[in-house]
């Protein structure tokens, strides 16, 4: 479970950096005593934290911190054995924690958990990042921001064994009469051109449905 809003927990996008082990992620001592009071409360023994990010490298992005006990981690897990407490990070989201900040301040009221990971929405990718972040990273900082002005987006819904894309337009891009023509001279060309290991884009939208549709 991801810890509970009335624990003062709160999970916005920001900024700082500082490395431990081979991510720049920084988990300040003060988060730490809280987490770690936090976690004696379960009264599970091993029990540690475990950090995420859902649909990392989109606009939708959004990181978590949850509750993990014995066996709830997951073999691919990267673990920080810190001073006070346990944190397994998941290795999809590695790259999206970069530069990442998890810290504590007391108020009146209590105090405050935040995470700021800066990079969760948009990563530093290069060369060597998976195929799936360099593809949502084209979309997201090339396509979409040009199909914003109809209203318009593409999203990634899955990468086939022979690296085509299976994308999914949404918006004003749904049943529009140029979307064969948006679809071939813009969206393909521009991601084979930008990453070469494509083979090919598929457009799995039901396209019969024109009542968002810019071009009718």
């Amino acid at each position: 479970m991801t810890f509970p809003y009335h624990e003062g927990i709160h999970l916005p996008i920001g900024t700082r950096t500082d490395d431990i082990m081979s991510q720049s992620i920084e988990i300040t001592d003060s988060a730490q005593e809280y987490l770690a009071e936090l976690l004696e409360k379960q009264n599970v023994e091993g029990i540690a934290v475990r950090i995420f990010i859902t649909q990392p490298g989109t606009p939708y992005a959004e990181t978590c911190l949850a509750y993990c006990r014995p066996g709830e981690e997951e073999p691919s897990d990267e673990l920080l054995e810190l001073d006070k407490i346990r944190v397994y990070l998941d290795k999809h989201s590695l790259a999206f924690l970069d530069e990442a900040v998890v810290d504590f301040n007391a108020d009146r009221m209590g105090g405050q958990l935040t995470i700021k990971a800066p990079n969760a929405k948009m990563p530093k990718v290069n060369a060597d990042s998976p195929l799936e972040d360099r593809v949502n990273y084209v979309l997201y900082s090339e396509i979409n921001p040009g199909l914003a002005a109809h209203g318009g987006e593409i999203k990634l819904i899955q990468l086939t064994d022979e690296n085509v894309a299976v994308l999914a337009f949404g918006g004003g891009c749904q049943g529009c009469a140029a979307v064969d023509l948006t679809l071939k001279d813009g969206v393909e060309k521009t991601l084979i051109e930008r990453i070469p290991e494509l083979s090919g884009i598929r457009d799995v939208t039901d396209h019969t449905d024109t009542s968002q549709a810019y071009y009718r």
